[in-house]
């Protein structure tokens, strides 16, 4: 197997520079979360990057450091890692450098979701953000240049790192078992466009409208928002109505 070096990153970083949205999506979890938004704080999402692309963020930035586990379930994600994996954190969203931002950062909520023939059909999310992500509940606000880039980037990094595909291959199955128990059809984002749904059970694929895209937790409703924010002790976007609910 070739080794996995920092001027692939690189290559990938030139690659994958779109944004998910023209919308500001921290915006939206921010208030639900102290001011931070989800994907921007190890208190929910701790970033994990291959040796080699911390390797290429070391050299070009300041703005990453190692992460030190602070409770038992943090310890238990770094323990658990791959030998090729570190896990690292940034200085804050106030201070992203959209340049050096990781492959997981760039990406974040989506994976490359896998079929069980073992292809590459789409965008599917890490549940886990569910009921704490807004993009989870708006999938219809991905840009399609994001999603052009989003393909492009991640069949450049299966060739380069095929472990990462079974990674991934892995991931979508757990998903597929997941969903499964719930008795839930899977979202995705097809990779040339569009909205459909794995069945979980027989991993049929059948389209649905953006219309039909399930809601979660706080962003299922204006009134279920407007209580989490005053909840949380926020402050609602001003135009938090039109484009949170975008899809009603």
């Amino acid at each position: 197997m070739p080794k996995v070096l920092p001027e692939h990153f690189a290559e990938l970083y030139n690659r994958f520079q779109a944004s998910i949205s023209r919308h500001d999506c921290g915006r939206w979890c921010a208030p639900l979360n102290g001011g931070s938004p989800i994907c921007c704080s190890t208190q929910d999402a701790v970033p994990i990057v291959h040796r080699a692309e911390w390797r290429l963020l070391k050299g070009r930035t300041d703005l990453w450091r190692p992460f030190k586990p602070y409770d038992a379930n943090t310890r238990k994600i770094v323990g658990s890692l791959h030998h090729s994996n570190c896990a690292i954190e940034c200085k804050g969203a106030a201070f992203c450098e959209r340049h050096n931002r990781t492959l997981a950062c760039r990406a974040f909520p989506f994976f490359p979701f896998i079929d069980r023939k073992g292809a590459f059909i789409g965008l599917s999310y890490y549940w886990d953000f569910e009921d704490r992500c807004w993009v989870i509940s708006n999938m219809q606000i991905v840009e399609a240049e994001f999603l052009k880039e989003f393909v492009d980037a991640f069949e450049y990094l299966f060739s380069i790192d095929p472990e990462e595909f079974d990674t991934y291959k892995s991931h979508s199955a757990n998903m597929r078992r997941v969903f499964s128990r719930r008795g839930q059809p899977i979202p995705l984002i097809g990779r040339e466009g569009g909205f459909f749904k794995v069945m979980p059970k027989t991993g049929k694929l059948l389209p649905m409208t953006a219309a039909q895209l399930p809601k979660y937790g706080p962003y299922k409703s204006p009134a279920a928002y407007a209580r989490a924010v005053k909840q949380a002790q926020g402050t609602q976007p001003d135009d938090g109505r039109e484009v949170t609910f975008a899809a009603e």
